[in-house]
């Protein structure tokens, strides 16, 4: 096959791109085939291939199932403390290059045969290739994206005090990350092949790979990127010794409790992890990346909408409606995930759930309280509400008409059998991936997910139709919720639909109604991160057979090596998330598990039907829906109002509204040391020394991360683990001491360790 040469416009600023997510170029038809017809990616993918370039070796195998092993076992470990980090891709991409080049240079060319077979491979097939090194990221990611059914494991095992078949759970875990990969087969015709979806993300990471294979000289007095990394990442690793075992209360530091140490009101509004987080700051930098993910790695305008809406709704909304007393709030803490009854004691869920049935008791629900939540969590699920129809407002707003153009020249393009260059490229180089293939994961997956809930006892508590109607809910709205992705770069959530209509359907089973959740919800998701990657590879120019085994099998060691964590640690950490019964010290709060073990007394044991209609307490959030729907349409116009003032376009509402999505188990020290990090590097350095910025700013986020994570696994299994925490003092609690910032402002409600209100 031919080697196409590259164009020497499109050479040009090929690393200037940003995603702006407007203004897609879109080219004259008949000239695509020699390039794309989108502007962004003419400037940033380079339209050559070399087919006779290795992809998958043996040093792809090595080295991305050992990043994969480590980051899945990292981020499923760190998922239950205090902070939860998740380590991405970066660093794992980071970190390959030189050992890839290393095994270049150092390992024998002998090759090697596959014993009682024809097949034989090389340990070093050459120079360490591009190719090589999106498939180890590709297997790396499989590894750093969470495992969302763990979440169901959790709960059972830690909160709800039950016992689960560990293979039902197993196969709970590998079903619901691969259940999506047999549809995603069905649109990648359109969703791949297409030139008019080009999936804006992975242009950054086609930026990314095209400047770490870049040839780079070390300037006098400078470091190299690889240098810099391993400075700041031994630097990192050394720190964290102090948050993350000598000195833990510097993750959050409350000036406001150590004046005021009995007042509630001033607890409220300083303290960091309990409230408002006025004047809190933190020295630990999992609390700064933690939820939110590095700072660094997000530009200036979406941190700046994410402030926005977190000053918003924190700063503004609920204080006012906690004041006010709007829904009895000040029954209640300012802000906390937990479940309470009418007399502001946390709701005692024994009490309603029938032990032989494991379902809603009503007898004795009718006889008890309804449930209450904190005014933050109700306005929490009130913005859940809105950000659905939020975005499919403002998508079709502001890109409705290029959405349609797209769509219509998408479907001229494949009825006649036409692509763009990367298309033409890829299909006379490269065998396709059989329908088939796809077929067999669908039909194998969908039958082993129905035996993990209808065997096993029906521990999930979810019938087979169940399964296939979370399935169908996913497989309706992959296409254009991948369409919209591919366009737009916004990929609107099933997760509170989904909860809602099995709520409605299938009420007082929180098992089914998580179960339900998590296939409709994750299903999709995976489908379209399938279809992602794919365009990844496709911009790459990765054999597609070659894209297909890397994701499949990697996301079936992934989901494994997850759920062999999750396991270890639930049945080995004694007290795991019990924040009561843990001692002092301890980091194993799990935030995100009791935030999800909430939702399924929410949206499971009591439903929807008893909560959001006028039978509950909160019925009137239902409005949201209408809010969010109508939220993006006054920016809109005012933006074609006033199309000078180009600020008005950077307002992004379902950004605004979907800001404070992390809150709970994000409390307010991360959202303030996360935006004031993230403006530094990201506007006043990008700004003021670019040049810096550009060539060390995520490679300090990925060193950052990677010491924090590395030296957490060490104090854990080097001394946590065997009973040697830090020395007993003040600061060994991880707390920032703001003892009654939990506690209500009602006189009526009397909680131990409070003040009495009068």
């Amino acid at each position: 096959m031919a080697h196409i040469k590259e164009d020497p416009e499109e050479k040009k600023n090929h690393s200037s791109f940003q995603i702006s997510g407007v203004g897609v170029g879109v080219g004259d038809e008949e000239d695509f085939t020699d390039n794309s017809p989108i502007e962004e990616v003419r400037l940033t993918v380079p339209i050559t291939d070399d087919p006779t370039e290795p992809a998958l070796t043996f040093r792809t195998w090595f080295l991305g199932l050992i990043s994969l092993a480590m980051l899945a076992f990292v981020n499923q470990f760190f998922e239950f403390r205090q902070n939860t980090l998740s380590i991405s891709t970066v660093s794992a991409q980071i970190i390959t290059l030189p050992l890839g080049r290393l095994m270049a240079a150092k390992l024998p060319t002998t090759k090697l045969k596959v014993p009682l077979t024809n097949w034989s491979f090389s340990l070093n097939p050459g120079p360490f290739t591009l190719k090589e090194h999106v498939l180890i990221t590709i297997l790396a990611g499989a590894g750093s994206s969470g495992v969302y059914a763990v979440n169901i494991i959790a709960i059972v095992k830690a909160f709800y005090k039950r016992q689960i078949n560990p293979f039902a759970a197993f196969l709970l875990a590998q079903t619901t990350q691969m259940l999506g990969y047999g549809w995603a087969g069905v649109f990648r015709r359109i969703l791949v092949d297409s030139p008019y979806m080009w999936w804006p993300a992975n242009l950054v990471q086609v930026s990314l790979f095209r400047a770490l294979h870049e040839k780079e000289g070390r300037i006098k007095g400078t470091l190299t990127r690889l240098q810099f990394f391993l400075v700041m990442f031994i630097a990192s690793f050394a720190y964290y010794l102090i948050p993350g075992y000598l000195f833990p209360s510097i993750s959050s530091i409350s000036f406001a409790c150590f004046i005021w140490k009995d007042k509630i009101i001033p607890q409220q509004i300083g303290s960091g992890l309990k409230g408002l987080g006025i004047g809190a700051f933190t020295l630990d930098w999992s609390t700064v990346a933690g939820f939110l993910g590095s700072p660094l790695a997000y530009p200036s305008f979406a941190i700046i909408n994410t402030m926005f809406g977190f000053v918003l709704f924190v700063y503004i909304i609920n204080p006012i409606a906690y004041y006010t007393n709007s829904y009895d709030a000040k029954r209640f803490p300012i802000y906390s995930s937990k479940t309470y009854d009418h007399e502001g004691h946390i709701y005692n869920i024994s009490r309603i759930l029938n032990k032989q049935t494991f379902t809603l008791d009503i007898p004795e629900y009718d006889g008890y309280s309804k449930i209450y939540l904190s005014i933050f969590f109700a306005f929490a699920y009130g913005l859940s509400f809105a950000s659905l129809p939020a975005v499919l407002s403002y998508v079709w707003l502001n890109h409705g008409k290029e959405i349609f153009r797209m769509w219509k020249a998408t479907a001229a393009s494949l009825k006649e059998e036409v692509g763009d260059v990367h298309t033409r490229l890829m299909k006379r180089n490269y065998e396709p991936v059989p329908n088939w293939w796809f077929y067999i994961i669908l039909v194998a997956m969908l039958a082993l997910s129905i035996l993990s809930c209808e065997g096993f006892g029906k521990q999930l508590q979810l019938p087979w139709w169940g399964i296939l109607l979370a399935c169908a809910m996913a497989l309706f709205f992959t296409l254009p919720i991948g369409i919209i992705t591919a366009t737009t770069n916004q990929q609107p959530g099933l997760n509170v639909i989904t909860e809602l209509v099995i709520g409605f359907m299938y009420p007082g089973r929180p098992l089914a109604n998580v179960t339900f959740k998590t296939y409709g919800y994750i299903s999709m998701t995976q489908a379209i991160y399938f279809l992602s990657d794919f365009k990844l590879g496709h911009y790459m120019k990765i054999p597609p057979r070659s894209m297909f085994i890397v994701q499949t099998v990697g996301t079936l060691l992934a989901s494994t090596i997850h759920f062999s964590t999750a396991w270890y640690l639930l049945t080995s950490i004694e007290n795991i998330c019990n924040t009561d019964l843990l001692p002092d010290g301890s980091p194993w709060t799990c935030p995100g598990d009791e935030v999800f073990y909430n939702a399924s007394i929410i949206w499971g044991v009591v439903g929807p039907g008893r909560m959001f209609t006028r039978a509950g307490v909160y019925g009137s959030l239902n409005w949201f829906f209408l809010i969010g729907f109508l939220a993006p349409i006054p920016v809109w116009y005012l933006a074609k109002k006033f199309p000078n003032k180009k600020w008005i376009k950077q307002i992004h509402v379902p950004l605004i509204l979907t800001a404070t999505s992390a809150m709970p188990p994000a409390r307010s020290i991360n959202y303030t040391s996360w935006t004031v990090v993230g403006l530094f590097f990201n506007y006043y350095i990008y700004n003021k020394y670019k040049q810096w910025w550009a060539r060390n700013n995520y490679i300090l986020s990925a060193a950052l991360d990677a010491g924090v994570a590395f030296m957490g696994v060490f104090l854990y299994f080097a001394l946590q683990d065997n009973d040697i925490n830090g020395p007993e003092w003040w600061g060994l609690d991880f707390s920032d001491h703001c003892n009654v910032a939990k506690c209500a402002l009602s006189p009526v409600i009397q909680v131990e360790g409070c003040p009495p209100i009068g």
